[in-house]
């Protein structure tokens, strides 16, 4: 009975070494599949470049917009000058541009529309190819409206509040007349010229704090809905103006991620908006001239408000499509009265009964 006991623990134990030796000899099953993660979108950028172009065009529309009216002497008429004519044309443009897309970027409808795609690097370069080839591309995003919306409210009234500042300058060089020393003579007129066509072709700087404050605006966009219906942004139907439709496509690209410093060639192309740029040079040519003939103070009055301050605020009106305001039509010039002469009447008897007095 033992030895029978000892004979089952001995084929248990051999049982249970083969039933080992078995299974180290199967093959183990096959690892599941490492499932990687899709790649994180792009995050939000836009060029320092382009904030920088921003803040210089929003610094230049907030002094030439607190331009005053009053003139007591040509030295602040001369100094008024010098704020007004600090800009160069094609960067006030593309400032104007950047601004805007800026603006767009306020508007989470619209950049939440754009990130969607931001996902797929297929889909991603897609759109990226599309918005350089056809920046109008940029209208077909759901908040289009309310981002176009925000630009051509706030470009328009920047634009509005220079050109009525301007209008009152005008006005102004009617009104200092009175004065006796408006009528005297601009001196160094050669001089203040050359530096409005200096000022005319130099980059102006833009405010640090500026910057920073645009550059924090562009990258944190905010979902948030509006407290009520009347702080919801204003949806402005199409058709947009060119410079609207570009810095809505500056902003879609900055929401892809492809505006960045790296982009920056690609992007400025992107910015070129010809309309603008040729009313900027004319309100610029038009003051050469005013500039160039003008010699009393009242007249550098002039040249200021009409070439310099009308001028460029409705260059900026214009380019955002908002309205022009009002401007009453001329007063009728008078009928000049035609007075006829009545016929002269010959005396009673004429020449002859004269003549026959007379002998």
């Amino acid at each position: 009975m033992f030895s029978a006991s000892r004979t089952r623990a001995a084929l248990t134990v051999m049982a249970v070494a083969a039933a080992t030796l078995l299974a180290s000899c199967e093959t183990p099953p096959p690892a599941p599949p490492v499932v990687k993660a899709p790649p994180a979108p792009p995050p939000i950028t836009l060029s320092s470049s382009l904030v920088e172009k921003a803040s210089a065009f929003r610094g230049y529309m907030q002094r030439a917009g607190a331009i005053g009216s009053t003139f007591e002497n040509g030295d602040q008429i001369q100094s008024s000058l010098k704020v007004g004519v600090a800009y160069e044309p094609k960067q006030f443009q593309a400032g104007a541009t950047a601004y805007a897309a800026v603006l767009a970027l306020q508007d989470p409808t619209f950049v939440a529309s754009v990130r969607a795609f931001a996902a797929d690097p297929t889909q991603r370069q897609q759109v990226i190819a599309q918005l350089v080839a056809d920046p109008a591309y940029a209208v077909g995003f759901k908040g289009s409206d309310t981002a176009a919306g925000r630009i051509i409210d706030t470009l328009g009234a920047d634009g509005l509040k220079v050109y009525q500042a301007g209008k009152a300058v005008k006005q102004a060089a009617y009104d200092v007349q009175r004065s006796a020393w408006s009528k005297g003579f601009v001196t160094d007129r050669d001089g203040r010229l050359a530096y409005a066509k200096t000022m005319s072709t130099t980059p102006a700087l833009a405010d640090t704090a500026d910057v920073a404050a645009l550059q924090q605006a562009s990258l944190s966009t905010t979902a948030a809905a509006p407290a009520d219906a009347a702080s919801a942004p204003r949806a402005a139907a199409p058709p947009y103006t060119p410079l609207v439709i570009r810095g809505m496509a500056v902003a879609a690209l900055a929401a892809l991620g492809a505006a960045g410093d790296e982009n920056l060639a690609t992007i400025n192309a992107v910015m070129v908006e010809p309309n603008s740029a040729m009313c900027l040079n004319m309100a610029k040519l038009n003051l050469y001239q005013c500039l160039a003939v003008a010699k009393p103070h009242y007249e550098d009055v002039f040249c200021l408000g009409q070439h310099v301050m009308i001028d460029t605020g409705a260059c900026v009106i214009k380019a955002s499509g908002a309205a022009m305001p009002y401007e009453p039509p001329p007063p009728p010039k008078p009928t000049p009265v035609v007075t006829k002469k009545k016929p002269a009447v010959a005396k009673k008897g004429g020449a002859a009964a004269s003549a026959k007095k007379k002998s």
